[in-house]
């Protein structure tokens, strides 16, 4: 896009203004120089007494000026006290407080919002490549210890990510907080289904109002009960900058995400980075209930960002509260000073599972209620070493056209269910009862058998867009709802597919067992013929709940948005036209047609007895009592998994092999696998497809990627997905 010749930019330092209050200093709209002519204006508020200090930084459009009191009326009034005063930002730390504790914060807008004349272009690689200048020049300024962290919410914990793929000079740690890391499949277009109508609220209203030189920032609110008419913040030097050259001087995501689709496009494809460039500390925190938005990008932050120094930290409540509740700002601060002071009082800099743990789950138990910080705290941690959980314990739960869910029982006699497109019908709802208490924590998948029927006009739809939910209902058969982003009532959690781009790359790095990996590119798109059945592989987002003896879990599957979806609602007409996708959506159920969600459990005993078989480390070998019936079940699971790798050998000595891709997670898809329906897989896949038995669960590496490559032997701690039905949970 071209940016039009129209400079705004004033002198250096031109509306610079120094406050010193009874407790800090206060410097407004100080300028900060790019490389390329621009700049970017902050707030710096340091402590009084001269020296160096570390800086607690920020950057994002909401305006750095913008009262939290007038942001958002509602939320500020929940704040702790201590967290909150005149100088208060939305989803930003809290100058007075962090200045106490011998921090500077620095509070940037980005070019073209609130102070920060030039090009509007949130998320972008440029706005990227801003920040990490911003870093670097707080980094040498007289005041600064050289030492820069970062610490947010939402937005102001997704750009994190992808400043520290630059690697700027003087960045040290990172605390993204709710924050995003992958913009089209978290965010714009999940499962490759445009989720409009956030995108719209978001930009219309918390960022387009905020454009340098809008004369419309004085009126117009974020929140229900804002006052209408009060100046929202100060307008730029220059004044009002006429409507048409605003509309020059910014992308607008409401009209970018609708017209661009994919990933290999310009527009999404220069928002691409790579997670593995991140070097410094990372400290993610992921909210359980963001189920629509952050959620999925923490975990994935977590699981690749390249630092060895990373912490994944699961909480849930309400998305603007949590970081300001006296046990999670001490998280930061003990975080931040051992990265930053050097005052380390938990061990942080000792890595991961020294004294802190990797990953710290959160213990989601019973029905306490939602958007109630005493209901949240019912809930309680436990520290893991990993996630996924090092015990975790895949199984598959078929569902019957008779609407049950049962555990490694596949369907056996043909039928179908069919759907009306585009949510026009209610959804079809499978459930299981638990007779025992269960953990499920990790990544669950969804694999359904789909097609379109012809038209009464003797066309047929092209495309399908599947939205799933799990639910979880107590022994009462209520419904056990979960605080969402905005307080308000959500399911377990979701997850979206559109048919055309089911594509899988198996070969992709990013690709895992439990978490299949999709390009969405342009010449993925394959898409269906009318009566002909497809395996869709849904992806589900990551959760963790512990489902009481006598409860229920039900598995949801619909065509739009069903309940607990808030305002992350996909709508676009033009996104999901009746041409393409309006019609009947099938079901199909059979031998050959397996529909199952892919779940997992923790299972401590089954761990213990993969050691005394000799499985895990040699020094953790030991003999132990294990059940009779688990024993055998897990008996016959290593003799078939033994004589499954001995015919793997022997097809591979004649140059046959069907190759590990086909076996993992008994995802039916060969060699691109897009344009093969459901029932057309070579004999050998079909047959382990049928079945609620996979050879192994084996994670490929990078260096086993393919089909041709060696078949992987069982590692440490892995289990057969051939699972007993009698464990105990």
């Amino acid at each position: 896009m071209t940016v039009p010749a129209f400079d705004i930019r004033p002198g250096a330092n031109q509306i610079r203004t120094v406050e010193r209050r009874s407790n800090m200093i206060f410097e407004k709209n100080v300028d900060i120089p790019l490389a390329d002519g621009g700049l970017c204006r902050c707030n710096v508020y340091r402590p009084l007494e001269p020296g160096r200090y570390p800086v607690i930084m920020t950057m994002g459009p909401y305006g750095k000026d913008i009262p939290y009191a007038q942001f958002h009326v509602k939320s500020f009034a929940e704040i702790p006290d201590e967290q909150k005063g005149d100088l208060s930002a939305w989803e930003t730390p809290h100058p007075d407080y962090w200045v106490s504790q011998g921090y500077v914060v620095v509070r940037v807008d980005e070019r073209g919002v609130g102070s920060s004349p030039g090009f509007l272009d949130t998320m972008s690689a440029s706005t990227s490549s801003d920040f990490a200048e911003c870093v670097e020049w707080a980094a040498e300024q007289e005041w600064s210890t050289g030492k820069i962290g970062l610490l947010g919410i939402s937005y102001y914990g997704g750009t994190q990510w992808r400043v520290a793929a630059r690697k700027p000079k003087g960045l040290t740690c990172i605390i993204p907080w709710e924050g995003m890391t992958d913009y089209y499949r978290d965010r714009v277009r999940q499962g490759g289904i445009y989720s409009n109508q956030f995108v719209q609220f978001w930009f219309n209203n918390q960022v387009g109002p905020m454009q340098y030189g809008n004369a419309e920032k004085t009126v117009r609110r974020w929140g229900p009960k804002a006052p209408v008419g009060e100046p929202v913040g100060p307008d730029c030097i220059e004044g009002v900058i006429p409507k048409e050259q605003l509309e020059k001087l910014r992308r607008d995501q409401t009209v970018d995400n609708r017209e661009h689709r994919y990933l290999d496009e310009p527009y999404h494809a220069s928002r691409v980075y790579n997670l593995g460039d991140i070097e410094v500390p990372v400290l993610s925190v992921a909210n359980l209930g963001g189920n629509t938005l952050h959620l999925r990008g923490n975990v994935m932050g977590y699981l690749e960002a390249g630092t060895p120094n990373k912490w994944l930290w699961f909480i849930s409540g309400r998305h603007d509260l949590p970081f300001y509740l006296p046990h999670y700002v001490e998280l930061q601060k003990s975080f931040l000073d051992a990265w930053l002071k050097g005052e380390d009082s938990r061990g942080w800099t000792k890595g991961p599972n020294a004294d802190i743990p990797a990953v710290n789950v959160l213990v989601r138990k019973g029905n306490p209620g939602f958007n109630s910080n005493e209901a949240e705290a019912t809930f309680t941690n436990r520290p893991e070493k990993a996630w996924p959980l090092e015990r975790t314990q895949y199984e598959k739960y078929h569902l019957h056209p008779d609407l049950s869910m049962r555990h490694n029982e596949p369907a056996q006699d043909p039928a179908t269910l069919k759907l009306a497109a585009l949510g026009k019908t209610d959804p079809i709802q499978f459930k299981v009862k638990f007779d025992k208490e269960t953990e499920i924590a990790g990544h669950p998948l969804a694999n359904l058998v789909v097609g379109v029927e012809e038209r009464e006009d003797g066309t047929a739809p092209t495309d399908v867009d599947l939205f799933v939910t799990l639910r979880h209902f107590d022994a009462d058969g209520k419904e056990i709802f979960y605080t969402g982003t905005a307080g308000d009532p959500v399911p377990l959690v979701k997850g979206w597919l559109r048919a055309s781009l089911r594509k899988i790359d198996e070969s992709s790095p990013r690709h895992r067992h439990y978490l299949p990996h999709r390009n969405y590119l342009s010449t993925d798109v394959a898409l269906l013929k009318p009566n002909t059945p497809y395996d869709l592989m849904v992806e589900i987002w990551p959760t963790a709940v512990v489902v009481e003896a006598g409860s229920s879990i039900v598995f949801e599957v619909a065509t739009g948005d069903t309940q607990g979806c808030g305002i992350f609602l996909h709508h676009e007409p033009t996104d999901r036209s009746e041409e393409v996708f309006d019609g009947t959506n099938v079901i199909h159920f059979g031998p050959e047609h397996q529909n199952y969600l892919h779940s997992l459990r923790t299972q401590e005993e089954v761990s213990a007895y993969l050691m005394t078989h000799g499985i895990g480390p040699i020094e953790s070998r030991r003999r132990l009592k294990v059940d009779p019936d688990i024993k055998a079940d897990l008996d016959e699971a290593f003799r078939q998994i033994r004589e499954e790798q001995r015919r793997e050998e022997l097809s591979a000595a004649n140059e046959v092999g069907i190759g590990h891709d086909q076996q993992d997670i008994s995802i039916q898809h060969t060699g691109d696998g897009a344009d093969e329906p459901s029932g057309s897989q070579p004999e050998a896949t079909r047959s382990s497809t049928s079945t609620s038995t996979s050879a192994s669960l084996v994670e490929p590496s990078a260096s086993t990627q393919s089909p041709q490559s060696e078949h992987p032997q069982l590692p440490d701690a892995e289990l057969p997905s051939t699972l007993p039905k009698k464990t105990l949970h």
